[in-house]
C-alpha cells in the first residue's frame, strides 16, 4: 500500500494526492503506464507492469499497435489491466528529453492531459499515474513535477463535474515524492482550494 504525502481538495471536491509506493499495486480504476510508441513495455515502469499484471496487458497492446499504429508522442492508448488491481491501463507516450528545444513540455502536458481526459471519457473516478518522462526518457524530475502538477489542478479546474474523483501520482524515489510534494503543495496553495 502506498503512503500519502501530500494532498490537495479543489472546491469541486477533487483530490490530487502525492503518494510513495508502488504504482502496480494501487486500487484505483486506471493505472497509467509510461509507455513507448510501439507499446513495448521492456523497461522502467513499463515492465514493472507488466510483470505485475502479467502477458494479457502486453498480447493486448501489440494487437493495439497492430489494429492502430504506433502511438504518437503526447496521445495514449488503453488496454485492460490483466491481474492488476485496476481495471484499465492507459499507455501514455510521454517524450524523450531532448535539452528542451524539441516542444518536450507540450508534449508532456499533452499525455498527462489525454490520460487524464480517456479516464473521464471512460467515467472512471480513479487515476494513478508515474511520473512519465522522467527515467529511461531523461526528462528532468523536477520539470516533469512541475508540469504533471500543473496538468492535473488544470484539468480539474476545467472539469469540476468530472467523474474523474481522485488523481494519484504513484513515486517509488524519495527525489520524486519530494519533488511532486512540493510542486502540489506551491501550486496547490496558489489556486484556490476548500
Amino acid at each position: 500500500m502506498s503512503t500519502l504525502r501530500a494532498e490537495h481538495h479543489t472546491d469541486a471536491g477533487q483530490a490530487i494526492q502525492v503518494r510513495q509506493g508502488d504504482l502496480t499495486r494501487e486500487t484505483v480504476d486506471a493505472v497509467v503506464n509510461a509507455a513507448n510508441a510501439h507499446l513495448a513495455h521492456g523497461g522502467g515502469v513499463a515492465a514493472a507492469i507488466v510483470r505485475a499484471g502479467g502477458q494479457a496487458i502486453q498480447d493486448e497492446s501489440d494487437r493495439w499497435v497492430a489494429e492502430n499504429g504506433p502511438v504518437p508522442t503526447g496521445q495514449v492508448a488503453v488496454t485492460g489491466a490483466g491481474a492488476l488491481p485496476a481495471r484499465h491501463v492507459i499507455h501514455a507516450v510521454g517524450p524523450i528529453w531532448e535539452g528542451g528545444d524539441a516542444d518536450e513540455d507540450t508534449l508532456l502536458h499533452s499525455a498527462v492531459w489525454q490520460s487524464l481526459l480517456k479516464a473521464h471519457a471512460l467515467r472512471l473516478a480513479s487515476i494513478a499515474l508515474p511520473a512519465i518522462s522522467s527515467g529511461i526518457f531523461g526528462f528532468p524530475k523536477a520539470r516533469c513535477a512541475a508540469i504533471l502538477i500543473g496538468t492535473a489542478l488544470e484539468f480539474c479546474e476545467r472539469n469540476p463535474d468530472s467523474p474523474l474523483r481522485q488523481i494519484r501520482f504513484v513515486l517509488r524515489d524519495a527525489e520524486s515524492v519530494s519533488l511532486f510534494e512540493a510542486q502540489l503543495r506551491r501550486q496547490g496553495s496558489s489556486r484556490p482550494a476548500e
